[in-house]
Order: structure tokens, then sequence, then C-alpha cells
């Protein structure tokens, strides 16, 4: 399909869908105060153990054993094959932490004598508070220094139109995390940093277009230009989306856990910052009332010869 061929009026919804943006954005505020991020034992602290055995293992029957020993909080999931166990379990005052590990191994031992320890790791609470913090400060100066950037890169309406897009990315993504109550730890964190990058990159390359638009054509009724000039990044905007999709994806079903959580968190981010990058910066266009004016290229001035 030719891009003169597509004709979607993407801005006969922006009203409806700008009200959905919002409440997503409240809702998942809410959610974040609320309930908060279900944070991994790289933010809290806790032991992580990996155990082999040489036949598959239920993880049903794996948290039964562990909730005889005590340890009915613990998270237990394969770990890259059904053979292979990772159990993370929270630290307890009856047990000290550098023995907490041995302790659940034998828990486990003593059902299944086959069983053989592959790794344990015992993340502190000083630690763990020090991840937080810094992975808090990595993500806010991420998000500061795309600010920047799009400020100098765009006019004053839309660097905010971007930003804020941005914002809503990265806060929805947050607010499902805190709904389903997913593991939220140092890979997720990497997710949403990537996700600030793609959303970037996205919401920029509409952008891109809408300023032409506005610049080069005749048209004056704004609405006119922005879906004309949406409609012409929508193969980019389709390609882009699939081909990353199709990636997280298999990361999905074939990375094994160790990133599922990573490639949750992209699927979601690809998604909204798709719709966002069409609907929320265009819908805050709008609220700023943009017209031509605002990509008016000045004329220089010219050079008074008068001695």
């Amino acid at each position: 399909m030719s891009k003169a061929e597509m004709n979607v009026n993407f801005m006969g919804a922006r009203k409806p869908l700008g009200i959905l943006s919002i409440a997503l954005v409240v809702i998942s505020v809410v959610l974040l105060v609320t309930r908060g991020l279900n944070l991994g034992l790289d933010f809290t602290g806790g032991t992580t153990i990996v155990v082999k055995s040489p036949v598959d293992v239920e993880l049903s029957q794996t948290r039964a054993d562990l909730s005889e020993a005590g340890f009915g909080d613990a998270v237990v999931q394969h770990y890259g094959s059904p053979k292979e166990v990772n159990i993370r379990v929270a630290p307890k005052d009856s047990v000290d932490a550098d023995k907490i590990g041995y302790v659940v191994f034998d828990a486990l031992k003593a059902q299944n004598s086959d069983l053989e320890l592959l790794k344990v790791e015992f993340v502190g609470p000083q630690v763990g508070d020090e991840l937080r913090d810094e992975s808090g400060t990595a993500m806010l100066l991420a998000l500061g220094l795309m600010m920047l950037y799009v400020w100098f890169r765009f006019s004053n309406k839309f660097g905010v139109a971007t930003v804020v897009a941005l914002f809503h990315d990265v806060i929805v993504v947050l607010g499902l995390f805190s709904l389903l109550q997913w593991p939220f730890d140092l890979t997720v964190l990497a997710a949403v940093l990537a996700l600030i990058g793609y959303s970037l990159n996205d919401s920029i390359v509409v952008a891109d277009r809408i300023r032409d638009e506005f610049r080069n054509t005749r048209e004056t009724d704004p609405e006119a230009i922005i879906n004309g000039a949406v409609n012409q990044t929508l193969t980019r905007t389709i390609n882009t989306s699939l081909t990353t999709l199709l990636v997280l994806v298999a990361l999905f079903f074939f990375g094994g856990e160790v990133m599922k959580a990573f490639s949750e968190a992209l699927i979601v981010g690809v998604l909204v910052g798709t719709y966002s990058s069409i609907y929320v910066v265009t819908n805050i266009l709008f609220m700023m009332k943009v017209t031509k004016e605002d990509f008016l290229i000045p004329e220089p001035e010219e050079l008074d010869e008068t001695p």
C-alpha cells in the first residue's frame, strides 16, 4: 500500500482516546501510591537458590515442600529448563542470612535426594536499598537528558508534547506492573530504560513528519495536517513495532525465566509507546492550539548597508 492510499482518520478518535490516556495515568498513579511495586530481591534483599534435578521438576510440589519447611512465601520458577528451578526467599529472622540458601536446599533434598545445588546468591537489605536508589536516579537522569534533547530538537509545543508522552508511557507501564504485581527487578528496570529510548524515537519520527507537513503543505486545518502526517508514518510505525514485537515475543516464550520479565515490560512498552506517539503527542498539540505559525522558519534579517 502506498502512502497516497493511506487515509486512516486517526484524529477522529483523538478525544475519547485522550480521555482514556488521562484515565490510565491517574489509575496508574493511584496504584503506584496504594499498592506500590512488587520489588524483587535486587531491591529488597534476600536469597536466590538454583537447583537442578535429573527429571522435570513439578513447581506445585516444590512449593508444597517449601511451605512445609516454613518458606511458604518463596517464589518458585523454572530456570531455563523444566529440570532447573529458581527459588527466591525473603530474609527470615529465625535463620542466618548466609545460611538460609542451604536450609532451603536441605529441605528440598530431603524430598528429592537427586537434587543438585547450582547457585546460591544473597543480596543484603543495604545493597538492595542502594540498588533501588541508584536505579531510580538512573531512570530520572535518563528522562531528564531525553527532555533536554527534545527541548532543543523541537519548538516548545512539540517539546512539551513529546516529554508528556514519555512520562505517560513510563507511568502506564509501571502502573500495570503494580496492578498485576509482576516482580520488578533490575532486569525490568533495564527494560523501562530501553522503553524510554524506544518511545522517544517513535515520538520524534511522528513529530518530525508533523512539523514538515505544517511547513510545506498549503492546508490550514491543523487536524487535517496532523492526520496526513500520521498516515505518512504509518508504514514505518507498523514495520518497526511488529519487528520489535516479534523479537520480544520470541524472548518471552523461549528466553526462559531470566528474560520473561524483561520481555513482558518491553512488549507492554512498545504497544503503549506506539499508541502514545500518535494520540498523546497529537492531543497535547491540540490542547496547546498548534498552528502553522508555530513552525514558520523566520527569514534572515537584511543587513543594513547604510554607512
